[in-house]
């Protein structure tokens, strides 16, 4: 039999009962919370702080300083924790600022190989530093501490983001050149008018490794094996270039597969596209300022077909507002993951196979980024589809270059 109560009753209200109810009862609140309930609940129907210990596995401490928070606070304020002053601080700003520019400043300033902090090498060097530099309450500063104020600065120095700088001073404006000819092709494509010219956007992709399994592959087997097997040992036999470029008001992909990618081979690609249009059609380019782009070979073989090509540079280290770029992701993503051959003639039949796969059903991309602040008049937009002799030109020996 449960003994009288020395402490007050605590006295719940509908609303309050059905509060602490439905915390003891959830799945979701906070373990503390729903401990806390169940002891108020208990409590207030009578049970003593005995039986509560050992109902709720506990000490008679805790449960007394629960109780005494709910009648002094009410019985919803004594779920949560209150706020207590802590333990007083050891560091002290200046001490704290000391550890954050430390840390902003690389390792080899202060005579050491590093080029960036770890927490260990950090705390180290500010416990063999901190009495020279005025803060000997840091003496015994682990990584631990030195965790604690870097977060608390936003700052991990032991951690490295790349950007790239801009270095074109009129990246802006080629920028929004590049975003005017995208456009101008999605004008025309809505419209489905006539054309009497085409844009292309055009990269090379290198490196694409020809790598040769030595040992058999494992096919995946049901209940057993679940993955395909592959020896971690390989070959590598070389790589190839791919030369492509997507039609983008068609989808259509053109492409050539060389060991290199000088200008014999640019010039080789040009002559494909020459062959695989009307001869009275431009033919746009979109692409980025790799040297055999702009070579005295290419050059000398632009002039033999004047009126003919009008190239569009990206701007320095803006290749990513090539759409081809898609395109080699989508091949990254498709058949050449996890590619494996024999030879370096098999890689280009694949790579043949796989472009011809996707000119099965091409995709005509659609550029979205920053394309609401392009605003095209209609003598712009619809300049795609003026015959090619009403068309300005500079000088009718050398292809028009933007």
């Amino acid at each position: 039999m449960d003994t009288p109560q020395k402490r007050e009753k605590l006295i719940l209200e509908a609303n309050q009962r059905s509060t602490l109810e439905e915390v003891f009862k959830s799945r979701t609140q906070p373990a503390c919370h729903v401990f806390r309930a169940g002891i108020l609940l208990g409590y207030a129907d009578g049970k003593n702080i005995a039986t509560l210990c050992r109902e709720f596995s506990t000490n008679r401490k805790l449960v007394e300083r629960t109780i005494d928070r709910a009648l002094a606070f009410g019985s919803l304020a004594a779920l949560s924790d209150l706020h207590r002053s802590g333990k007083k601080r050891v560091n002290d700003d200046e001490a704290i600022n000391w550890v954050v520019n430390l840390a902003c400043e690389s390792p080899k300033e202060h005579g050491y190989a590093a080029e960036t902090w770890t927490q260990s090498a950090l705390a180290k060097h500010v416990r063999d530093n901190c009495a020279a530099n005025g803060h000997p309450t840091l003496a015994k500063t682990g990584k631990g501490t030195i965790n604690k104020i870097l977060a608390k600065a936003g700052i991990r120095p032991h951690k490295v983001s790349y950007y790239l700088e801009r270095r074109d001073p009129d990246f802006e404006s080629k920028r929004t050149h590049i975003l005017h000819v995208y456009k101008e092709v999605m004008i025309a494509n809505e419209s489905g008018a006539a054309r009497n010219s085409t844009t292309v956007s055009y990269d090379e992709k290198p490196g694409v490794q020809a790598i040769k399994n030595i040992a058999p592959q494992l096919p995946p087997v049901p209940g057993r094996h679940p993955n395909l097997g592959r020896d971690y040992e390989y070959r590598r036999l070389g790589t190839v270039s791919i030369l492509a470029g997507i039609d983008l008001h068609t989808g259509h992909i053109f492409h050539k597969t060389y060991r290199r990618h000088r200008s014999s081979e640019f010039i080789e690609f040009l002559k494909m596209l020459d062959g695989n249009y009307p001869p009275e059609w431009c033919l746009r380019l979109v692409l980025d300022n790799h040297s055999a782009h702009k070579s005295k070979e290419t050059m000398a073989f632009l002039q033999t077909r004047p009126n003919r090509f009008e190239f569009v540079f990206t701007p320095t280290h803006g290749s990513w507002l090539n759409i081809i770029e898609m395109v080699f992701s989508k091949m990254s993503r498709g058949f050449l993951r996890h590619i494996r051959v024999d030879s370096i003639d098999e890689l280009r039949e694949r790579i043949d196979s796989g472009i011809a796969e996707m000119n099965e059903e091409p995709v005509v991309f659609k550029w979205k980024y920053k394309m609401e602040e392009i605003s095209i008049g209609t003598e712009h937009a619809t300049a795609v589809d003026t015959p090619k002799e009403n068309k300005p030109h500079p000088d009718t020996s050398a292809p028009m270059v933007h």
